[in-house]
């Protein structure tokens, strides 16, 4: 057997040839023709009884076809490995005519894609922004109304009066159908609200969607489920077909609903409530912040790292790994994006070799037990009870062959490169407010 590869280092990929003779494949064949006599049933032949030269006649060809693949299989993953040769995705085999009956040497060829050496960017060369969202009296008013909503008693009066809500449907004037559900709080209408006011169900409401909101395309969104882009777009006359008039009485301000919000004896006045409600907010939004900026290192990274990618071998490899279910056409459309997918993969990689970042079982266990306690909405379950639901997340993460396993592996090791690569960058603090954070980040 002689392997050979040729590289192409400016188009990054390799031609890879195997070539096998008779001497290679030939008692492999042979003793695997052994074996099929000894199991082979022909009718005139006892079991076991089948002459050797009946059996190669009959199946030899595919014998021998099936006996090669797996020599190459083999080989070539020996070669790689030997070799060290990284590849982007898996050899792609070279289309050839192969005749088994006459042929008694056999050359096979492999398209390789090989992946480039790169560096990563020094310590503190690169520099990326985290949002710091301060709170604004808006964003604590709005999550007030929502406590209120969810908590309040909600009745279903006549007639709409100002602080009521239209729950209905909703459409441009001249559409078809019966258009969309929403539920339009009358108190956000910061044009005239007149039109929504002494409503009863069964009332159909014509408006300027525009003016009625101040040409503001996020509240318009809000209440609508319009993108915010197809909010800034909806121009024009739309209708509000009245189902019901909602009103929610604002619940008390006592222990009760307290304990309802936030669980027994967490907080015990108004101020201490009002406090923690401002706490939580800002716990969100620091921890969307945080994701955010996640995303802007990966961003980052994988627009200003220098890597070089054999670009027709990924495109042709993306096509055949799909098998079917992305064309050719497709893959053009959406390469850009395919490509970043790849370049932050082997980012990735190169941060979890140089770090020699691992992830342990124990790690694994205790975060698949943290899941488990949060469905259970027991994040301080005794070390007892804890110890007894070991069973259960090792029964969880040996479901789908260990797909869960190896789900929560991933998530562990991200998490383990992204505070690796936040170390190594520099992060500014930008404040932003509430507002201006959400319309950053929708």
């Amino acid at each position: 057997m002689n392997i050979t590869l040729d590289k192409n280092d400016e188009q990054l990929t390799g031609l890879l040839t195997v070539h096998l003779t008779e001497a290679d494949y030939t008692p492999t064949v042979d003793k695997q023709i052994k074996e099929y006599t000894k199991r082979a049933q022909v009718k005139g032949f006892r079991p076991g009884m089948v002459p050797v030269g009946m059996v190669r006649k009959m199946y030899g060809k595919g014998i021998l076809a099936e006996e090669i693949n797996k020599m190459l299989g083999k080989a070539v993953d020996s070669y790689i490995k030997e070799n060290n040769v990284k590849l982007l995705g898996e050899p792609l085999p070279v289309p050839s005519d192969v005749n088994f009956d006459t042929a008694k040497e056999f050359s096979f060829q492999f398209e390789l894609g090989l992946l480039p050496d790169f560096a990563l960017p020094a310590d503190g060369k690169l520099e990326v922004e985290r949002h710091q969202v301060s709170l604004d009296d808006d964003t604590l008013a709005q999550t007030n109304e929502q406590i209120a909503r969810q908590y309040g008693e909600t009745t279903n009066p006549e007639v709409s009066e100002a602080g009521d809500y239209l729950f209905g449907k909703f459409k441009k004037a001249d559409e078809e159908g019966e258009g969309r559900t929403v539920l339009l709080p009358i108190s956000k209408v910061t044009g005239d609200s007149a039109p929504f006011i002494g409503k009863n169900a069964g009332d159909v409401v014509t408006f300027d969607l525009q003016a009625a909101f101040s040409n503001d395309a996020a509240s318009i969104s809000n209440f609508s489920g319009l993108s915010k882009a197809e909010a800034a777009d909806a121009k024009g006359d739309y209708v509000l077909s009245v189902e019901k008039v909602n009103r929610t009485a604002a619940p008390e301000m006592n222990q009760e609903l307290f304990d309802k919000v936030f669980g027994p004896e967490t907080v015990a006045s108004q101020e201490e409530f009002d406090a923690k409600v401002r706490e939580t907010i800002q716990s969100n939004y620091d921890r969307e912040s945080d994701g955010a900026l996640n995303n802007s290192i990966v961003e980052k990274l994988v627009n200003t790292v220098e890597i070089k990618i054999p670009t027709e071998f990924f495109k042709k490899w993306l096509v055949r790994a799909n098998d079917g279910k992305l064309t050719p056409e497709k893959v053009e459309e959406h390469y850009t994006d395919y490509e970043k997918e790849l370049k932050w993969s082997m980012i990735r990689n190169k941060v979890v070799e140089e770090a020699g970042l691992k992830v342990s079982n124990d790690e694994i266990m205790d975060r698949t037990l943290d899941k488990i306690m949060g469905q259970f909405n027991m994040p301080n379950m005794p070390d007892e009870m804890r110890e007894s639901m070991r069973s259960y997340a090792d029964s969880y993460l040996k479901q789908e062959n260990g797909k869960n396993y190896v789900s929560e592996y991933e998530a562990i090791l991200a998490e383990k490169v992204l505070e690796n690569l936040r170390g190594k960058v520099v992060v500014t603090e930008k404040p932003v407010t509430a507002e201006e954070f959400r319309t950053l980040h929708s």
